[in-house]
């Protein structure tokens, strides 16, 4: 039964990367059939096509990096009084936000040819088929299947500024970090840090796989310089937190670095994250053995509730203190937890993990599915967004992996290595794969609570990474 299932999942896959396949490369070239006029760049051509005018202003520097992460924390900024230089470019940098925050990404763009829209319409019923018929993630992937429709019926304006529903919702919460900033408080509100708490080396497993983010920053210097692509390190820094598998994170930092690439990168969030039960096996599976896979580990000590009420305030503090440009995330995330853990506000609690989670998955779903038009879509750049998503969460999944492979080579009590592939931040996806692969070889051996550890800290790993980026490249 598991080997006919494979069979299956893999021609489901085979079909989407074939669409997307042909899509693509009919997209390089002109349609014969369409005689429109060409028009002019717009969104991520434009930006990228003026690039080399930045004359390096964006160039990776090792001094300006660890400068810029020293001035940007709390410690710093408390005792720091501000220039008038420094006064006069943080307005600046405000009035370039306040604009770009201002910019539609539905405005301007250029028709595109009618057979597009019918492929990115068979894409949306194939995302809607994936979530239905085999049980992929439905509660992200029906709003962006339906959204994906929705916004490419030719005609209906759903997307359009400034009453299409699918506009409304995205300018309310998507093209912002308002809706990223709800689900934040909503995972706190659903997170029991506990795992992590009774076996703190878990964290390291976290950090671990923050490797495929920081990896793919090399896999953009690569193809900038071997297949013609000019990403710049702000474009580079938004595609590469798609390793940590966390959509929410991801259109954060996308909008605070590169808001034209938002669409994409959202996209390919999310579709990752819906697929972690097809794309992480088969690497669990290449970097362990069947004898690793079969290690069972001991139940986790009892977590007190004081343990657990002090955790969350103990990391808005270090974050506050150490990176504050990671504290949107952080707070927002520690902000939940306590409400859930202080049991003073139940009602609040339940409302954050029950209703208004549904609400605003459902409304950022259908905002990233708005965002899969063929103008956005089937670019060359948005392939290599893409191609380097992907990239960035295989390797975050193999660094979990071989980090709790080199942890065992130290440790007296051997840790199941299956467990590191739960440090991507999509909770509790990962550590339910992590769990579903440990059972296949030993039907006793429940790795889910142990997994819960990584998964959680990979959530913080993936905030703090971002909150690098931002203070680091965004001024």
């Amino acid at each position: 039964m598991p080997f006919r299932t494979n069979i299956k999942n893999t021609k489901i896959a085979m079909v989407m990367l074939a669409i997307m396949a042909v899509a693509s490369v009919l997209s390089f070239t002109k349609p014969a059939l369409a005689q429109d006029k060409a028009a002019p760049k717009t969104g991520m051509d434009r930006v990228i096509a003026k690039t080399e005018n930045w004359n390096g202003k964006y160039d990776i520097s090792v001094s300006k990096f660890l400068g810029n992460i020293g001035k940007s924390t709390g410690i710093y900024m408390m005792f720091h009084k501000q220039t008038e230089a420094e006064i006069a470019q943080a307005k600046a940098e405000k009035a370039a936000q306040l604009a770009a925050e201002e910019n539609n990404p539905f405005e301007d763009a250029p028709q595109e040819a009618g057979w597009k829209y019918i492929v990115m319409i068979a894409i949306g019923f194939l995302i809607i088929y994936l979530a239905v018929g085999k049980g992929f993630e439905p509660l992200l992937l029906i709003p962006i299947g339906f959204g994906t429709v929705l916004v490419n019926i030719p005609g209906a304006g759903m997307g359009m500024a400034p009453h299409g529903m699918l506009h409304i919702i995205y300018s309310a919460g998507v093209g912002n970090e308002f809706f990223p900033m709800l689900i934040f408080m909503g995972i706190g509100a659903m997170t029991d840090f506990g795992p992590l708490i009774a076996n703190p080396k878990m964290a390291l497993l976290g950090g671990a796989a923050q490797l495929g983010v920081f990896f793919t920053l090399f896999g953009v210097a690569l193809m900038n310089a071997f297949l013609g692509t000019d990403y710049t390190i702000l474009q580079a820094s938004a595609i590469s937190i798609i390793g940590g598998a966390d959509g929410p994170t991801s259109i954060y930092v996308s909008g605070k670095l590169a808001p034209e690439m938002m669409a994409v990168i959202a996209v390919a969030a999310y579709s990752y994250m819906a697929l972690v039960p097809m794309i992480q096996p088969p690497i669990m599976k290449a970097l362990t053995t069947q004898k690793e896979r079969t290690i069972k580990m001991e139940q986790l000590r009892y977590v007190s509730k004081t343990e657990k009420v002090l955790f969350p305030m103990l990391l808005l503090v270090l974050a506050i203190l150490l990176l504050p440009p990671a504290c949107p995330l952080i707070g927002m995330l520690a902000f939940g937890n306590f409400v859930k853990q202080s049991g003073a506000a139940e009602r609040l609690s339940k409302t954050m993990e029950n209703e208004l989670m549904n609400i605003v998955s459902i409304l950022l779903s259908l905002g990233v599915g708005s965002q899969m038009t063929p103008e956005k879509i089937m670019k060359k750049e948005s392939l290599g967004i893409i191609i380097l998503g992907l990239v960035a969460f295989a390797v975050a999944t193999a660094g979990g992996l071989i980090m709790a492979k080199i942890m065992n080579l130290f440790l007296k009590k051997k840790i199941n290595p299956l467990i590191g592939s739960a440090g991507v931040s999509a909770v509790p996806m990962a550590a339910r794969v992590a769990n579903k692969v440990g059972l296949e070889y030993d039907p006793s051996n429940f790795l889910l609570m142990n997994a819960m550890g990584p998964n959680v800290s990979g959530v913080i790993g993936t905030a703090i990474a971002a909150g690098v980026f931002i203070a680091t490249y965004a001024n």
